[in-house]
């Protein structure tokens, strides 16, 4: 009987437990049920935010690919041209502060969407001058246009030419002078561009903290990658884009096509450029219509219903986070939330890890900004390559490697589970394997091209005096030229001389692009008497070993994109686990002020002026002053391209070896307490272990809702 009764009683002590079992399962299928719809709500935001990303990444890098063509339709330096870049960071300048410190307190994926509005507004603002501006006009002597008329290149005497002829080339002249405020045109693309920066505002400060806010810690890595890898779609196909409209005349469907007498491979060449900026502006419209659908906040993931931050937040932010417990409103007052800027900014600026990494990316950025933005015109001007083709190349070897290499970044990040300090090492150990390869680039350049007056004498020699008075030798004296023209022609000798006049050519036969000149006294100083001297249209090929180093160049360059780029991600997640919890809206926002304004802006500038004074042949504007560059110089151009992107590169690093001795000097005492506190047993150590890499646990016990967005 005892022992039947201790039976019964241990029967019902183990029905006592069940209740309790099912209330327990209960709760875990509730708590799955939470985290599936977090998931979702996360999931359809990162899809519209990539959309978005995508959309912004296309018109910007169409801008890039399109630099050149620009600055050869409204006859602009290439400093102006960094000007009219740098405008979208001027536009990200004027509201990023605003945005990124109000925006988070505010309905976030309303305010990305008004965003989408007006950067749409401003890429169709660009593309407008082409509507209201003149037929493009190049420069060619009138024996190349179709005409009955015939004329001598060298015009030994002006009474030569008909007059009817002379008084048309006059009476063109004097209609472009008056239209001459046509070129200013230029301040509308700086204008649509300066709006798109201001559209573009709040996409990264407030879309990155949105997912990073709601997502689950160990996924917020991964999922910020793929934004990142998706919106490298957008330069892929923005430089594909670039490349198909450089084929395209940039009257196309104004002028008939047949009376164009220069070909895509010249040097004066301008494609349609306004057209990818109409198509640029209709995706942006579409990509912001989702998030007008989406709600404020999103249910947060039950490993953050406890506390407020990450467990290695609290590793490396030393200061008191107590707080007293607030009860907030619904509705905060903007005057409100404006009392805590300063004290905000203040206790931004106290961190030394940030000011330290903010320092390395202004650097880092910079080089890269300058290196992106003249990409295509270094390969168009060192390796000979149509813009058409440059744009191409970018688009589908160099993009994607970058995609790869983000998204590489992100993934090493979630499957090692790698921490703040991990994340510090990968990304400085990225830019520095990635400027070394840089480095390698010096020795793969071409030559200059071999031009009679710029590059070498007439007679085959290289040393040349300044080309104003190199231009003119004795075997074109008896012709009335001007030095001001570029209208190049290649000799039969392989040299390209800056125009047939310059050349010494008494004849032309044929019309347009099929036109070869004759009997060219300057052709004939390096063949022998019994050849005829003659030229074709257009400059003359670079060596034979250019394209080869052309190919080197882009095996050298697809690697150090996809080096430096898998430090992108672990960059962004050492900025976000590196500060407060309630500041990373804010912090995001101050970074991207920063990046905009010392590096965005000035960046393209200071590249361009660079660039400028590598220039051998400046064209003319046709009422008088300096248009864009024909020729440059190549090893100069070389030098102070790669140049200036390695120094700065160089400088960043140091700045990003003084973000790892910081954090390995913050890490060093929690290891030591953590180690100290371990001692007391083993699933206490362990439980303490996972907490670190997978909880929010560390820093405040409580949590109250919207913490993220009330200060």
């Amino acid at each position: 009987m005892e022992i039947s009764s201790k039976e019964n009683t241990q029967f019902f002590s183990n029905n006592t437990i069940l209740p309790i079992d099912r209330s327990s399962f209960k709760s875990e299928s509730s708590a799955s049920k939470e985290k599936q719809s977090c998931c979702g709500g996360v999931k359809i935001f990162l899809g519209a935010l990539s959309f978005v990303y995508f959309a912004k990444a296309l018109s910007g890098s169409y801008l890039k690919s399109t630099i050149t063509q620009i600055e050869r339709r409204f006859d602009i330096p290439s400093s102006l041209v960094g000007v009219i870049d740098g405008s979208f960071e001027i536009g990200n300048l004027l509201t990023i502060v605003l945005v990124s410190y109000f925006g988070a307190k505010l309905h976030r994926p309303r305010i990305i969407g008004a965003g989408c509005l007006i950067m749409s507004a401003g890429t169709f603002l660009i593309a407008m001058p082409q509507f209201f501006m003149g037929r493009y006009r190049y420069e060619r002597f009138p024996s190349t246009i179709n005409s009955t008329v015939s004329i001598s290149p060298c015009l030994q005497d002006k009474s030569q030419t008909p007059l009817s002829a002379l008084e048309k080339s006059q009476a063109k002249i004097n209609a472009g002078c008056e239209k001459e405020a046509g070129s200013s045109m230029w301040i509308y693309v700086l204008l649509g561009n300066l709006l798109r920066g201001i559209g573009e505002t709040p996409i990264q400060p407030l879309g990155i903290t949105y997912i990073d806010d709601y997502a689950i810690e160990e996924d917020a890595a991964l999922y910020i990658g793929c934004v990142q890898t998706l919106a490298i779609i957008g330069p892929i196909f923005g430089f594909l884009l670039g490349s198909l409209c450089a084929k395209l005349y940039v009257d196309i469907g104004f002028v008939d096509l047949d009376s164009v007498t220069i070909t895509h491979k010249d040097v004066q060449w301008v494609g349609a450029w306004w057209l990818g900026y109409l198509i640029a502006g209709v995706i942006s419209v579409l990509a912001g219509i989702p998030f007008w659908f989406l709600p404020k906040h999103l249910p947060k993931p039950e490993s953050r219903k406890d506390s407020s931050t990450s467990s290695e937040q609290s590793k490396f932010i030393t200061e008191d986070n107590r707080e007293q417990h607030k009860s907030y409103q619904q509705q905060v007052k903007i005057a409100e939330m404006a009392k805590d800027f300063l004290p905000s900014l203040k206790n931004l600026f106290g961190n030394p890890v940030y000011i330290l990494y903010l320092c390395a990316s202004i650097l880092h950025f910079n080089s890269l900004i300058g290196m992106v933005t003249y990409k295509p015109k270094y390969i168009e001007q060192q390796y000979g390559q149509t813009s058409s083709k440059t744009n191409f190349v970018i688009g589908l070897i160099n993009i994607p490697a970058v995609a790869f290499g983000i998204f590489s970044g992100g993934l090493i990040m979630k499957k090692f589970r790698i921490s703040v300090l991990g994340a510090a090492k990968l990304s400085l150990g990225s830019s520095f394997f990635g400027y070394l390869l840089l480095l390698s680039l010096f020795a793969m350049g071409c030559e200059n091209s071999d031009v009679a007056g710029l590059t070498m004498s007439y007679h085959g020699t290289k040393q040349m005096a300044g080309y104003e008075q190199g231009l003119f030798s004795e075997c074109n004296s008896g012709c009335v030229c001007s030095q001001n023209d570029w209208d190049p022609i290649c000799g039969e000798n392989g040299i390209t001389y800056v125009s047939a006049c310059l050349a010494g050519c008494q004849a032309s036969n044929g019309s347009g692009k099929n036109t070869v000149f004759f009997n060219c006294s300057c052709v004939g100083i390096l063949e022998s008497p019994s050849r005829s001297s003659s030229a074709v249209m257009g400059p003359c090929q670079k060596g034979n070993e250019c394209p080869k180093m052309f190919l080197y160049f882009l095996v050298i360059s697809v690697i150090t994109s996809y080096t430096l780029s898998v430090g992108g991600t672990p960059g962004y997640i050492l900025l976000l686990r590196c500060i407060k919890p309630h500041l990373k809206s804010f912090a995001l926002g101050i970074y991207t002020l920063a990046i905009r304004v010392l590096a965005g802006i000035p960046a393209p500038v200071y590249f361009g002026v660079a660039i400028d004074t590598t220039c051998l042949k400046w064209g003319s504007k046709r009422c008088g002053g300096r248009g864009a560059c024909r020729l440059y110089h190549s090893s100069t151009l070389r030098y102070m391209y790669l140049g200036l992107t390695l120094v700065l590169g160089t400088m960043s690093i140091f700045f990003s070896t003084a973000v790892l001795w910081v954090l390995r000097k913050r890490s060093a005492p929690q290891d030591e307490t953590l180690s100290a506190n371990g001692e007391r047993g083993t699933c206490v150590t362990k439980t303490r272990k996972d907490n670190f890499v997978n909880s929010d646990h560390l820093i405040q016990a409580t949590y109250w809702p919207e913490k993220e967005t009330r200060l």
